[in-house]
């Protein structure tokens, strides 16, 4: 009698408590943090750099008239300037990575080509470099935040006349040349907006023609354009602010 009575009074129990159970506020899961943007490239960016350049070639060459000419003075200097440019990443993360960029620098490589012959002076009369600019396409791959790439294009630059060019009675190369740059870099996202990074160049801005030389009896010394200059190096390093 006892067992009967009891059976039913727990079975009351079970459905009282599951009732009061569903009853309860249940407790949702807590909601996944936000997925963080997939970094890209693409964008405006402006920005400055700062290097050295620096010519190659040998310190001798000679002339067709009066023999060896040994030039003097220093092969390079520094380099300084600012750029500007955009970039299209084709898929954000990583990938391939499109852009356009033009800069425009200052040089210290000052005139080159003063020297000797023998033991006569030289005094080179053409033009100085002070400043060049480049005009290029850049295609590189990007990994996350890392972007390799070349680049290549037009290049131009200019500087001012030789101290000894009123002395030289041939025609004098122009001041300002035009060429072409190619090269290539890697660069660096330190957040979503400003970059570092570390590229090389070569720039050529074309040969002023042929060495002529004259001697002035009067001083003595000897003028003349000197060798054509094929090119420069340059290794900049460069920050950039991405809009």
């Amino acid at each position: 009698m006892i067992r009967r009575a009891i059976l039913p009074a727990l079975a009351g129990l079970l459905v009282v408590g599951e009732a009061s159970a569903a009853d309860l506020p249940r407790r949702a899961a807590p909601p996944l943090p936000p997925a963080p943007p997939v970094f890209t490239w693409t964008g405006f960016y402006v920005g400055a750099n700062a290097g050295y350049g620096f010519r190659g070639g040998s310190s001798t060459y000679t002339d067709a008239t009066y023999g060896t000419v040994t030039e003097s003075g220093g092969k390079g200097g520094f380099v300084g300037g600012g750029q500007i440019g955009y970039n299209y990443q084709l898929t954000p993360g990583s990938g391939w990575v499109l852009g356009a960029e033009a800069d425009f620098q200052g040089t210290t490589f000052g005139r080159q080509g003063d020297g000797t012959i023998g033991s006569t002076p030289y005094y080179g009369v053409a033009p100085s470099l002070d400043w060049f600019g480049t005009v290029r396409g850049r295609l590189g791959y990007a990994f996350d935040r890392w972007l390799v790439y070349g680049t290549g294009g037009f290049a131009y630059g200019g500087g001012s006349a030789s101290p000894y060019a009123t002395s030289y009675p041939y025609t004098l190369p122009d001041t300002t040349r035009l060429g072409y740059a190619v090269g290539g870099g890697v660069e660096y996202a330190l957040t979503e907006h400003i970059s570092v990074k570390v590229e090389g160049l070569y720039v050529d801005l074309g040969k002023r023609g042929s060495s002529t030389t004259v001697y002035d009896t009067s001083v003595p010394a000897y003028y003349g354009t000197g060798r054509s200059e094929s090119g420069f190096g340059l290794v900049r390093g460069g920050l950039n602010y991405r809009f």
